[in-house]
């Protein structure tokens, strides 16, 4: 349905994007995008390394600014890329896995062991004899892990730990030790002292809020020091991840969710909830919000220098916010009765959030190719191309400029935090899109594939 241009703005469903600088250009550079389409023949992912520098540096000047020492660990499963690696390594920064490939893609890339933390649930002995042999760090989930990682070590010399904690307002979370398996886990890293190091304690919690962090990491204080006195290390706490992301101006996502309604979707699509694209503190500045929390007499960070205890973080999409974009082709449109279908080249699969039963809400942009057209603005879905009713990039009856045709480009922003990976599929044996990194070179851009 053809829409007059002046009621775009005024849209309830616009969501304008939060973008860098090198996104705003890189879409106005028509030539190099027309490259890398021909040469990818389909989508493709652009990550853009010296942003995620830019967040990494932020995080860390964070912990700097509070005096507080610590380690910044990339969150690793939110980006498979190796271009993230090699900044970590050339800004002494750390990774966090969860798995034996992970933990390979790593050290192939530079990260030295000491930097690795190795996470998840039940660790199989292959990753627990890597962390012991690199010195990486791990964080024990249960007691029968316990147990495989003090067989381990007690072969290749001494392993690193953290105790992962099952947090208090937590009950049924899968993850964490209960008190009273904590208590085991102390007495059995005691009797095995000669070969398990128990460097401390973490957790991890859901939601983005900043004042439980800063509450369960200063009970944690106590809790090193109680080891200390037992002859443990026990010189760090790993606060985990959840660093939120500001996606969209607090306008738009206000507007968004005072007029929601399923007629705003295609087929009358309705979702129980979306991830909160406009968040604050986000990033580096949550950290140093909950570095500042006040926890009983003193902020955590006064807490954690008196103490001397090193504070880890484990942040993966914070640290790609900014750093990446996913262009699809287009490969047709067709009109339904109140809003159009453009269909792409590639699968919802390498963008959507169907994963979390959600929408991606940040509004695509469309780069027009070819002949000039006219620019009636029209609104659409945008599916992909398979035979699947619910391979939907975009469920949302969006607004274009004009209408998309076959050769034109869509443009998702800020896709590098899990949109690219975690849900990806070769479904009808389409390749998954590769991811082409760029950089720039004075007032141009230079690219090239991610191997």
């Amino acid at each position: 349905m053809e829409i007059a241009p002046n009621t775009i703005r005024a849209a309830p469903n616009t969501m304008r994007a939060i973008e860098r600088p090198w996104a705003i250009d890189i879409k106005r550079d028509v030539k190099i995008l027309d490259q890398i389409a021909h040469v990818a023949n389909g989508p493709f992912h652009l990550v853009h390394p010296q942003s995620f520098a830019d967040n990494l540096l932020a995080f860390q000047a964070a912990l700097r600014h509070r005096n507080v020492n610590g380690h910044v660990f990339y969150g690793k499963k939110a980006n498979k890329a190796a271009a993230w690696l090699r900044e970590v390594a050339k800004h002494n920064g750390s990774v966090d896995v969860a798995s034996v490939p992970e933990f390979h893609h790593a050290l192939a890339n530079g990260i030295r062991g000491e930097n690795i933390g190795v996470t998840g649930a039940a660790k199989s002995d292959e990753l627990l004899w890597l962390s012991a042999r690199h010195r990486a760090i791990v964080a024990i989930d249960a007691l029968d892990e316990l147990e495989r990682a003090i067989m381990i070590a007690s072969e290749t010399g001494s392993l690193r730990i953290l105790l992962r904690i099952l947090p208090p307002k937590a009950p049924n979370s899968r993850f964490g030790l209960n008190p009273n398996d904590l208590a085991t886990a102390l007495q059995r890293c005691a009797e095995n002292r000669h070969s398990i190091i128990m460097d401390g304690f973490s957790f991890h919690l859901d939601g983005y809020a900043v004042a439980p962090r800063a509450e369960l990491a200063s009970a944690l204080i106590e809790r090193c020091r109680e080891a200390r006195e037992r002859g443990f290390p026990c010189n760090a706490i790993s606060i985990g991840g959840g660093f939120a992301c500001r996606y969209v101006d607090e306008e738009d996502w206000l507007a968004f969710n005072a007029n929601l309604n399923p007629s705003h979707f295609h087929a009358g699509k309705s979702f129980s909830q979306f991830y909160p694209n406009y968040q604050t503190p986000t990033g580096a500045d949550m950290l140093d919000a909950i570095l500042q929390s006040p926890t009983g007499n003193a902020t955590l960070s006064a807490q954690l220098s008196a103490a001397k205890i090193q504070l880890y973080l484990e942040p993966g999409r914070a640290l790609l916010d900014g750093a990446g974009m996913t262009v699809f082709p287009v490969q047709g449109f067709k009109q339904n009765d109140d809003h159009g279908i453009v269909t792409v080249a590639g699968l919802s699969m390498s963008l959507s959030e169907q994963w979390k039963n959600s929408e991606f809400l940040p509004t695509p942009s469309l780069i027009q190719r070819g002949a000039a057209r006219a620019q009636i603005p029209v609104r659409a879905a945008i599916g992909g191309s398979s035979c699947m009713e619910y391979d939907v990039l975009t469920w949302r009856k969006i607004f274009f400029p004009a209408t998309p045709r076959h050769g034109d480009l869509i443009v998702y922003p800020n896709t590098a935090g899990y949109q690219m990976d975690k849900n990806e599929s070769e479904f009808h044996q389409l390749p998954l899109p590769p991811k082409i990194i760029v950089s720039q070179q004075g007032e141009h851009f230079t690219w090239r594939i991610d191997q």
